[in-house]
């Protein structure tokens, strides 16, 4: 009796410290992140796991191009991660999928994460049916990087850089030389989302949009683009270039201008071996409205996720680390409240602060990506001559007014 007493008291003790081991063992978070240069995503989970030992990140970097069709068919086969980068635009099309956990009960009890807090355009790409699923990180968007030591090479002052598309292409021509393999300015063209991120600005300022495909100014804004292109002015790589690509480029001089963001800054700083500069993308002409684009991303936490309480948790730790964005990451902070002591690259940091001021949201709508597809077609048609600018353009609109009418 007293054997069976201890074999009975053995199994209690046993089962005591199985179920106190079981619940010391971390959580595990599948974390999907797009695969860039600041590598924030890896540095940020890689700080969070060193601060709370009972949760472990397992992280996948995705390719930028493959986030959306990726996290679909995980979802799909019941692989999704917990958490997941997305581009902006893609939020509407992931919460209209019911992917995306609605965080709205979560900010309310949070002490962290404020609502109110949030500049007005990352909070409405955020956003979709009044519902919050997502968090966003930045409010980063675009402008021209310039070599100012070829300008003073090229005879133009530093000082000054082109304010208008006349402007633009006056001094591109001037700072092209073939002898030298050099390019006066890049853009992205890439039929990917960078390439309608990078040309809706030009349409912007001209008086279109992504819904004013046939609109004259869009028209102009993509011949504007194809005068660079037949003049050697911009090289043909442009075409499948990302903003990664054309200011690898621009840090290798082969380029003396290119189009991209303060993601950039930190790999500039770097690498580049000569005095570069930033400036307010050109409008079309003098008086013409400022427009630039509205980029960045979010972290959402998907509905099939088994631990969003922690999966939040690592939002919130996000959202408190908002004051390294710039220094570390070259990303503007998305929350109002938060304050970059010292910016680096000070002059920078003016342009892209007051150039977000410009920045036009790509959406939101759950239908982004069958929007974005026409016009990234339209760029390549014309550019590649495949039709004029104003055919390719019409077409896409005849796409994009489907799209908007379903």
């Amino acid at each position: 009796m007293k054997m069976l007493a201890f074999k009975l008291g053995l199994g209690v003790i046993v089962a005591v410290v199985s179920i106190h081991n079981a619940s010391a063992d971390p959580v595990t978070l599948q974390v999907w992140a797009q695969d860039e240069i600041s590598h924030y995503t890896q540095v940020l989970t890689r700080d969070f796991e060193a601060k709370n030992p009972d949760i472990r990140i397992d992280l996948k970097l995705i390719n930028f191009a493959d986030v959306e069709n990726d996290a679909i068919r995980a979802a799909a086969t019941n692989t999704a991660p917990d958490v997941s980068q997305i581009d902006n635009p893609q939020v509407a099309t992931f919460a209209s999928h019911n992917l995306l956990l609605d965080l709205g009960p979560f900010v309310a009890n949070s002490k962290v994460i404020h609502r109110e807090d949030f500049y007005p355009g990352p909070l409405t790409n955020a956003t979709w049916q009044d519902r919050l699923y997502a968090i966003p990180r930045g409010a980063n968007t675009i402008a021209l990087f310039y070599n100012a030591d070829m300008f003073r090479a090229a005879g133009l002052n530093p000082d000054a850089p082109p304010k208008t598309w006349d402007e633009l292409y006056t001094v591109a021509r001037k700072l092209t030389d073939p002898a030298a393999h050099r390019y006066g300015l890049a853009y992205s063209a890439v039929a990917t989302e960078e390439g309608t991120f990078q040309f809706l600005p030009f349409a912007q300022t001209a008086g279109g949009d992504f819904d004013h495909l046939d609109n004259p100014g869009t028209v102009r804004a993509l011949e504007f683009w194809q005068k660079l292109l037949d003049e050697k002015i911009v090289s043909n790589d442009v075409l499948v270039w990302g903003q990664v690509d054309l200011m690898a480029s621009f840090r290798a001089q082969n380029v003396a201008m290119a189009i991209s963001g303060p993601w950039e800054l930190p790999t500039l700083d770097r690498e580049a071996k000569f005095d570069w500069r930033v400036a307010m993308l050109p409008v079309e002409k003098e008086g013409s409205p400022r427009a630039s684009a509205l980029g960045e991303h979010a972290y959402g936490v998907f509905k099939s996720s088994k631990h969003p309480q922690e999966a939040f948790r690592l939002l919130e730790y996000f959202i408190s680390q908002q004051g390294r964005n710039w220094n570390e990451f070259g990303i503007l902070p998305s929350v109002k409240t938060v304050t970059t002591v010292n910016p680096k690259w000070p002059a920078a940091y003016a342009i892209f602060a007051e150039e977000v001021q410009y920045a036009h949201a790509r959406g939101p709508s759950p239908m982004w990506p069958q929007i974005s597809k026409p016009i990234q077609v339209a760029i390549q048609t014309a550019l590649t001559h495949r039709a004029d600018a104003k055919t390719a353009l019409a077409e896409a609109q005849r796409h994009v007014d489907q799209v908007l009418k379903k």
